[in-house]
């Protein structure tokens, strides 16, 4: 494929955050990043209404969480790959759109089918956004500014989301669960001209593989690789649809497990013999790099099924509302915000083996916690101590899971890295959503029953915070005790996915459960 004329790259980055050009910018890419947060975090809490509304079995709940996040996990990496290649700013302000019309498709939709479909796309305007509002910055900031850029980025990141399920309880229990996708899509359509106006364009350089990949061509330099994106979102596709469909057996599931298993093992042929591959596959000859990865996957894995279904619990058996609960959840993310940046600091000092092993058991022992709420709760008495104690393990652990990621790899790979771990962080989260509720025997119309719902929150709890204790188990046995620095990358090499190890890490993942 020949790809249309690309802006050349920027030799220096020079745009100032005192200069207007500089804070134009900036705004562009911090709401670009927080309209994603919101399409997660607003329809977690939505998601009892729209249950109602449509007279909706369980399954139906599920897919309106799994479809944004398939799209969003199977192609984010093929996205900062397209903004390498074509410029960052267009694909960017692409993303933007095409969140935006996906978001108004999802505000009118008549039914089911067509929520769950504007949903997917949504997740593809995602994954097309989400990778360039961070390597703009990087692309585009003089790198005295660039870190400061950064941390503004992050923090205001870290706002939206933490006001994201707030302000999507007022408007369910106000105007109406609809307004939760109109208030994704007016930021996203107020930053394209902003971005259109102030923001430079970019594009990437040739990417550097640490170790080469054995059969693979010769690399072109930036490209992407349609085949394995295809590939991989087809194999999340297939065994997020066999996990949510196996509650009524058939051959059906069957056979979309297999399929799912099928276009798995295909994608890591493919990555294995392209010249371009989106995940090479070499990159995992670092036992460190593999181990953050595994952790990563039962972290969010986790995580990711305490999100959702607390979200519902709050509200179908506590007997919340909408807006209660989304304020209910707020001191998690608070101390994130406030506390992460010294966790980060304290993993490199000490090294990343304590925090990654004491982190998840404290988020572990936060979920067991939870399991005092149930009809009649006290706030005070029953959530609070639960929240608090689950957002001091995330503090613990987020951080320095992203500090001990990028020490993992060469500094020129360490975009790339971070794109990996961010991506099986969604996976690990959308296959969590999906299997659960299985695994728990949550049955279809579970969520119209308090006692029926609470009964199965009962027996996700523990397995939740035992995928937590899994993750401690590997930080423990494998990770290095002693403190090691990342190494900091140079020039922009994948920097569409390199994170700050701060908010933003959280921010980005608690986004998706």
């Amino acid at each position: 494929m020949n790809p249309s004329p690309s802006p050349a790259p920027e030799s220096t980055a020079s745009l100032r955050i005192a200069g207007a050009r500089g804070r134009w910018t900036l705004l562009a890419t911090v709401l670009g990043s927080s309209v994603v947060l919101l399409g997660s975090t607003v329809t977690n809490i939505a998601l009892p209404r729209i249950g109602q509304d449509f007279d909706a079995d369980l399954g139906v709940l599920q897919w309106t969480v799994n479809a944004y996040m398939l799209t969003l996990a199977g192609l984010i990496l093929l996205g900062g790959s397209l903004g390498d290649r074509f410029g960052r700013r267009r694909i960017f302000v692409l993303g933007l759109v095409w969140f935006a019309v996906a978001s108004l498709l999802c505000a009118v939709a008549p039914d089911t089918t067509t929520l769950i479909a504007a949903r997917a796309l949504q997740g593809v305007g995602g994954a097309l956004l989400t990778p360039g509002s961070l390597a703009i910055i990087e692309a585009s900031f003089h790198p005295d500014d660039r870190p400061r850029a950064i941390g503004l980025w992050s923090g205001f990141g870290g706002i939206g989301a933490a006001l994201g399920p707030f302000v999507g309880g007022w408007l369910v229990d106000g105007p109406g669960w609809r307004w939760t996708f109109v208030l994704s899509a007016v930021p996203a359509l107020l930053c394209v001209p902003v971005a259109l106006r102030h923001v430079p364009e970019s594009v990437g350089a040739p990417r550097k593989e640490a170790v080469p990949t054995a059969g693979a061509k010769a690399r072109r330099g930036v490209g992407f690789d349609v085949p394995g994106a295809v590939l991989g979102a087809l194999a999340l596709a297939l065994v997020t649809y066999a996990l949510t469909e196996a509650r009524d057996g058939g051959t059906v599931a069957v056979t979309a497990a297999v399929g799912g298993v099928v276009a798995g093992a295909a994608f890591l042929r493919v990555e294995r013999r392209s010249g371009d591959p989106m995940m090479p596959l070499a990159i995992f000859s670092s036992r460190q790099f593999t181990a953050v990865n595994v952790i990563t996957l039962c972290v969010y894995a986790g995580t990711g099924g305490f999100f959702f279904l607390t979200a519902l619990q709050l509200q179908i058996v506590v007997g919340y509302s909408a807006l209660a609960a989304g304020a209910a959840m707020l001191p998690n993310t608070v101390l994130m915000l406030l506390f992460s940046s010294h966790a980060g600091t304290l993993a490199q000092r000490l090294g990343p083996r304590a925090p990654l092993t004491v982190g998840p058991l404290v988020c572990g022992a936060g979920m067991l916690l939870m399991l005092r709420v149930g009809p009649g709760a006290s706030y005070v008495q029953d959530i609070l101590p639960a929240l608090l104690v689950m957002g001091a393990g995330m503090v613990v652990m987020v951080a320095p899971l992203t500090v001990t990621l990028l020490a993992s790899v060469d500094a020129s790979n360490a975009g790339l890295a971070s794109g990996i771990n961010n991506a099986a962080a969604r996976a690990a989260g959308l296959v969590s959503v999906a299997a659960l509720p299985l695994l728990v025997g949550m049955g279809p119309e579970a969520y119209r029953s308090d006692a029926a719902f609470d009964a199965s929150f009962g027996r996700a709890m523990p397995l939740c915070a035992l995928l937590l204790a899994v993750g401690a188990s590997v930080a423990l046995l494998t990770l290095r005790r002693s403190a090691t620095a990342p190494r900091p990358a140079h020039g922009h090499t994948h920097g569409w996915l390199t994170e700050p190890p701060l908010v933003s890490r959280f921010a980005h993942h608690q986004a998706v459960e």
